[in-house]
C-alpha cells in the first residue's frame, strides 16, 4: 500500500488510525476538512465585511443633532473596560499604546461609542505626543468642548457632539492652517479606511 501523505509531524492517533485503516478515504477526508475550513473562513470574511459596511453607513449618515444617551450599564456592556474608562470617565490611555497614534492610512475616524464622524486622515499629523493628533475636525457640530480644570491645569476637553464621549483635549500649538492640535485617545475612535 502506497502512502500518499508523508507529513513531517505524526498525525494525531485518531486520524492516523483512520488513514491507516481506510487509505482510499484519506483523500476524501482531507478534502472534506479543507472544504469545511474554507467555508468557515469565507463565513468569517462575510461577517466582517457586513460589520464594516454597517459601521461605514452609520458613520456616513448625516448628523441631525440627535443626542445619544445610554445608562452606565449599557455603555459598560458595549465598550471594553479601557474604552469605558476613557470615553465615559475621562481617563487617558498611555501614550504610544493606542491603535491609531501611528496610523498612516487614509480614511475617517469616528466616535467609538456612536460612530459619528469626527476627524479625517487628511488633517492627521505626527505630533510626537504618542496620541493621534489632528489640526481640524470633520464638522464643527460633531465635536463639543468644555473647560477641564483637572490635575491643577486649565485645558479644553474635546467631546463627541452626539454622545458626550470624552475624546481628549485640544491645544493651540498645532500646525497651519488652524494652529490647533486635537490630541485624541485612540480608544475613543474607530477608523474607517477609505475605499480604494
Amino acid at each position: 500500500m502506497v502512502n500518499d501523505y508523508a507529513p513531517d509531524t505524526p498525525l494525531p492517533v485518531p486520524l492516523k488510525s483512520i488513514f491507516t485503516k481506510y487509505p482510499m478515504k484519506k483523500s476524501i477526508l482531507f478534502l472534506s476538512l479543507a472544504f469545511i475550513s474554507l467555508f468557515l473562513f469565507q463565513s468569517c470574511l462575510k461577517a466582517q465585511d457586513r460589520s464594516d459596511r454597517e459601521l461605514k453607513e452609520l458613520a456616513e449618515a448625516e448628523y441631525q443633532g440627535e443626542h445619544v444617551e445610554k445608562t452606565e450599564a449599557e455603555w459598560r456592556s458595549m465598550l471594553s473596560p479601557l474604552a469605558y474608562d476613557v470615553t465615559r470617565e475621562a481617563a487617558t490611555e498611555r501614550a504610544f499604546t493606542g491603535e491609531y497614534w501611528d496610523n498612516k492610512a487614509s480614511g475617517t475616524y469616528v466616535c467609538s461609542c456612536c460612530q459619528l464622524p469626527l476627524f479625517s486622515s487628511d488633517t492627521k499629523f505626527r505630533s510626537g505626543t504618542g496620541w493621534p493628533s489632528f489640526y481640524d475636525v470633520v464638522d464643527k457640530h460633531n465635536v463639543a468642548s468644555e473647560t477641564d480644570r483637572a490635575y491643577g491645569m486649565v485645558r479644553t476637553e474635546v467631546l463627541c457632539g452626539r454622545c458626550d464621549a470624552h475624546l481628549g483635549h485640544v491645544f493651540e500649538d498645532g500646525p497651519n492652517p488652524t494652529g490647533l492640535r486635537y490630541c485624541i485617545n485612540s480608544v475613543s475612535l474607530k477608523f474607517i479606511p477609505m475605499e480604494q
